[in-house]
């Protein structure tokens, strides 16, 4: 959990070359990846299940918090990599089956959520190194690849090839290049 959250520091530092108390003090971000490593690591441990349950209450109060103060949704049931990066707050809504890999980018705005009917209905895969412009919407039951970029302002739906940009309503593949400029 520490170790994750370590992690996460470290990365804010590379785009802020500021110090940790700042960076915990200032970063909304960190507030909602604070909560939600100390959460995510009680929710997927080996205790009691009637232990889990007792201190996952605290942990639901500080999440609501969180939300109510910085508008980040990350529930405590999502498996979110580590070097996890949150650009601006507000707005932003992970569903609680979302799995996102290592080393992300996600900017303000940003919805990973549920769609689709029947066999089709789901919760979007992140791999790693993907960057999530502004306003975003990722949904259904798709698989977002390593490097991938989605472009401001898109709506994802199907499947999104690694080491490839996406943008538009809906998102089509506009080029090849992938997220090494934006992460």
């Amino acid at each position: 959990m520490f170790n994750n959250f370590k992690k996460d520091i470290a990365k804010y530092k590379e785009y802020s070359n500021t110090n940790s108390l700042v960076l915990l003090l200032t970063q909304q971000g960190l507030w909602a990846l604070f909560v939600y490593r100390i959460s995510n690591s009680i929710y997927v441990s080996n205790m009691p299940n009637v232990l889990r349950r007792v201190l996952l209450i605290p942990c639901l109060i500080a999440q609501k918090s969180i939300e109510i103060i910085t508008g980040i949704s990350l529930p405590y049931a999502s498996t979110i990599g580590e070097r996890f990066y949150i650009g601006h707050f507000g707005g932003i809504i992970i569903n609680a089956n979302a799995v996102i890999g290592n080393n992300c980018n996600i900017s303000q705005g940003v919805t990973i959520g549920i769609s689709g009917i029947k066999d089709k209905r789901g919760v979007p895969i992140i791999g790693n190194n993907v960057y999530i412009g502004a306003n975003a919407v990722v949904a259904g039951k798709i698989n977002v690849g390593d490097g991938a970029v989605i472009g401001a302002n898109s709506l994802v739906t199907k499947d999104v090839l690694s080491n490839t940009t996406v943008l538009g309503v809906p998102a089509i593949k506009i080029n090849n290049h992938n997220s090494n400029g934006y992460i």
